[in-house]
């Protein structure tokens, strides 16, 4: 049973308002990727050392996302969501003040476990919207969540050479800090009425995915993808950062202006899932996902066509989240802060295995071993896929 304590319209301004605070929440986990290179070497740390930041930035918030999300199914949400992004803005403080890694990763631990409140923002604009402007809406919300992913990279390393590392965990605070407040102003206040207690909520996303083969099915399909994305993401600044390229902060940044032109695509594939395509959509993506690694593993030989082969990850990625979220979405409309527990928890499991296979395969094979590493896993995906799609409710 749900509760509106305050109705509020989910107007274009306020749905405008969530994509942006998704988008920032989120960015706050990805600003160090493009600049470990510069932070390994300030903490004398190895390849493999500085990978672990991103590794601990994905499973901080896999354990938020299976310990927190669901409180969203027990406390009102605006308070929830405003003390998370606080105490998320205490993370990223503690980094820009870190002076070693162990500092380092105790204000990524922290940022990325209270960075979850962007997955509580999602279903909380669902739940808001009227049925004919769900898909827009939650196609809107996703694309500012993905953008944030994206463009943090680009922003990240434009602020890292003009003024350091450490700034641009000071301006993300800052931009936290007006976040809350304007989130406090704006978001109407809503509480959704459970009779179960934290533990039996912990307890019900077991059983969701225990009796879903379709959402069991999806969510593999989540943690592959997106071990694809870290797989990509992790070692790029350092194969950008060494000869022949030896690129800055600022124009390795730039190279995620290149994976934001495919998150713009989200929308259009929630159309197509609306229209029953989400399938095809699935299978198309999930080829493109394994062809675009073969001009990215020849960044050497071509440039441009590593380019557009990040485009196309990009966009085969995205194409496989969207679908995944929509599909799942359908299985039990009054769960869907624990279906979206069940399924990002997956979804950023993968992230954190793909850094942890990106370290080691750079470190020990080279950019080509990356690579190898990331066809590898798109044909895991498509034997998945191939042997799961029996699970497809029919609608889709």
């Amino acid at each position: 049973m749900e509760e509106n304590i305050s109705h509020t319209p989910l107007s274009p301004a306020l749905i405008a308002l969530i994509a942006i605070a998704t988008g920032l929440v989120v960015a706050s986990n990805y600003y160090a990727q493009p600049l470990l290179d510069t932070i390994a070497l300030q903490f004398n740390l190895t390849v493999n050392e500085a990978g672990f930041i991103v590794t601990t930035a994905q499973l901080s918030y896999a354990v938020g996302l299976i310990f927190l999300v669901p409180l969203g199914d027990m406390f009102e949400r605006r308070s929830l969501i405003v003390s998370m992004t606080i105490l998320a803005t205490v993370g990223l403080l503690i980094t820009a003040m870190s002076q070693n890694i162990w500092q380092m990763l105790l204000g990524t631990a922290m940022t990325g476990l209270f960075s979850v409140v962007a997955q509580i923002l999602v279903p909380l604009a669902a739940t808001l919207a009227l049925p004919h402007q769900r898909g827009k809406a939650v196609g809107t919300i996703m694309s500012g969540l993905l953008l944030g992913i994206l463009l943090a990279r680009t922003i990240s390393g434009t602020m890292a050479t003009l003024g350091g590392w450490r700034t641009v965990f000071w301006v993300a605070s800052v931009l936290l800090v007006i976040l809350s407040l304007t989130l406090w102003r704006y978001l109407p206040r809503y509480k959704q009425v459970t009779n179960l207690n934290y533990f039996q909520l912990l307890g019900s996303i077991v059983n969701l995915i225990t009796t879903s083969p379709l959402l069991r099915v999806r969510a593999i399909l989540g943690a592959l993808t997106f071990a694809n994305f870290s797989l990509l993401w992790t070692s790029m600044a350092f194969l950008l950062s060494a000869p022949p390229f030896n690129y800055s902060e600022g124009v390795i940044g730039l190279f995620g202006l290149v994976g934001a032109a495919g998150a713009l695509m989200a929308t259009k594939t929630g159309q197509l899932v609306d229209k029953g395509k989400g399938p095809l959509t699935t299978s198309i993506s999930l080829v493109l996902l394994l062809l675009s690694w073969i001009p990215i593993g020849l960044v050497k030989e071509s440039l441009i066509g590593f380019i557009i082969g990040v485009f196309l990850l990009d966009i085969a990625i995205q194409g496989v989240h969207v679908t995944n979220q929509s599909t799942i979405y359908r299985i039990m409309p009054e769960a869907r802060n624990r279906l979206t527990a069940a399924y990002m928890t997956s979804y950023f499991i993968g992230g954190a295995l793909g850094s942890l296979v990106s370290g080691y395969a750079y470190k020990h094979s080279g950019w080509y071993g990356v690579a190898t590493a990331g066809m590898a896993i798109c044909i895991i995906s498509l034997i998945v896929w191939f042997l799961g799609k029996k699970h497809e409710p029919k609608t889709l």
